[in-house]
C-alpha cells in the first residue's frame, strides 16, 4: 500500500548538485554544534586509554555519540566486549525506527544504493532531511540533500573526536566550560523545525516520561528502548482512535 503511494519525482537524481550543496549550507549550524561535544568525547576516550588510532575507529565504524559515550561510560581495561555490544545495540535501537520513518521515501532507490547512504544517518542528518522532504512536500528522499548533510557531520565528528584525544591532557573537566550542552541545544533546535502542534506532540511526551522514568529506576540504557516503544504505542493508539 504504501509503495503504491510513493511518486517518484524524475527531477530528483542521486546526485543532484543543487540539494548537495544545500544540505551542506543547512548542515553548517549542526556542524558547528558538533565540535565540542566531539571535542568532549574524544577527551573521555583519550582518558579511558585509547589509542589515537583506536578513537577514529570508534567513532567511524559506529557513527552514534549516545552509544559512543555510553560505551566509554562502562569501558574497563580490558573491556568487556559483550557488555559493550549490548549497551550499543541498545543505545542504537532508535535508528530502527529511523530507518522505517526513511522507507517510504526510499522506495525509487535499489538496496545497493540505499545501505552505503544509511551508513552515515545519525539524529541529525535523519531529522534535516525527513523535515527537508516533508516541507518540498516530496514523496521521494533527495540523496543530494541528504549526504550534503551527513557527510560534513560524519567528517566534522570524526576528525575532532580525534583532535580531542590528542588534545585532552589540556582540558581535565570539560562539563565545566558546557561542552555537554551543544547536542541536547541542536536536538531541541530539530524538535522545533518537527513540530506540528500539541497533539502530535503527545507521543514525544509519552516517550520522554517513560525514557525518564525508566532512566531513575533501571541501571543502563534501557531508557532507549523503553522511550522509543512507548513512544511507538502512543502514536499507535492515536491513530487508532481516529
Amino acid at each position: 500500500m504504501m509503495g503504491a503511494m510513493i511518486q517518484i519525482d524524475a527531477s530528483v537524481s542521486p546526485l543532484n548538485r543543487d540539494d548537495m550543496f544545500r544540505g551542506v549550507k543547512d548542515a553548517l549550524p549542526v556542524v558547528v554544534a558538533f565540535v565540542p561535544f566531539a571535542l568532549l568525547l574524544g577527551n573521555q576516550a583519550g582518558q579511558k586509554g585509547l589509542t589515537a588510532g583506536e578513537v577514529p575507529l570508534l567513532t567511524g565504524l559506529n557513527f552514534g555519540g549516545g552509544s559512543e559515550f555510553a560505551a566509554l561510560a562502562i569501558w574497563t581495561d580490558p573491556p568487556h566486549a559483550l557488555l559493550i555490544l549490548c549497551v550499543t545495540l541498545l543505545v542504537n535501537s532508535r535508528h530502527f525506527l529511523m530507518g522505517a520513518a526513511f522507507a517510504p521515501y526510499l522506495q525509487a532507490f535499489s538496496r545497493r544504493q540505499v545501505l552505503p547512504w544509511l551508513f552515515f544517518m545519525c539524529d541529525e542528518s535523519w531529522a534535516m532531511t525527513l523535515a527537508e522532504a516533508r516541507r518540498q512536500r516530496r514523496n521521494l528522499l533527495s540523496p543530494g540533500y541528504y549526504l550534503g548533510v551527513a557527510l560534513p557531520l560524519y567528517t566534522v565528528w570524526v576528525s575532532f573526536t580525534l583532535i580531542g584525544a590528542l588534545t585532552g591532557h589540556l582540558i581535565k573537566d570539560p562539563t565545566r566550560y558546557a561542552l555537554d550542552m551543544a547536542f541536547p541545544a541542536v536536538f531541541l533546535v530539530l524538535l522545533r523545525g518537527m513540530w506540528k502542534g500539541p497533539r502530535m506532540a503527545l507521543p514525544w511526551l509519552m516517550s520522554l516520561g517513560v525514557a525518564v522514568m525508566t532512566y531513575l529506576l533501571i541501571p543502563g540504557a534501557w531508557y532507549v528502548p523503553a522511550g522509543s516503544l512507548s513512544g511507538i504505542v502512543a502514536a499507535w493508539l492515536m491513530v487508532s482512535a481516529r
